[in-house]
């Protein structure tokens, strides 16, 4: 008989996500973005580059080829001015930390399970398979 339900272990994931919420890399990022949107700087190029994306959807396909470079290519340079403000490197380093907890919490878990299935039917963690494999296959230890 299960020793959990779907709702216990849902209650403890919404636990486990304010606990995330409230770690350093989750408050830099909220604090990195709060600076990306009060920066004029970075408003007036996200601004721009916005706009030369909608033209170069227009430009594709109206089918003008020279033109799609061009605006590409001013798209590109207000990217690499955006990318070389110290703010904006910040934020995107908070995205990536955050991202690092988050690919962590989640491996964690998929691992523990997995260490779970397999010593609770007997099986061997050195080789990752269960207790049902083993005695399939014949090699029991």
């Amino acid at each position: 008989m299960a020793k959990y339900s779907k709702d216990d272990i849902v209650k403890r994931a919404r636990e486990l996500a304010v606990m995330i919420a409230e770690t350093e890399e989750v408050d830099f990022f909220k604090r990195a973005e709060a600076q990306i949107n009060e920066n004029e700087k970075v408003s007036k190029i996200i601004t721009q580059i916005k706009g030369l994306q909608k033209q170069a959807v227009n430009l594709q396909h109206y089918g003008k080829e020279e033109a799609l470079r061009k605006t590409e290519a001013k798209i590109d340079s207000l990217e690499e001015e955006l990318d070389a403000i110290p703010v904006v490197q910040e934020f995107k380093q908070s995205q990536v930390d955050v991202n690092d907890l988050l690919q962590i919490v989640s491996s964690a878990i998929s691992n523990r399970v997995t260490d779970e299935i397999i010593s609770s039917t007997g099986g061997d963690l050195l080789s990752g398979q269960t207790g049902s494999q083993l005695k399939n296959s014949g090699c029991q230890h």
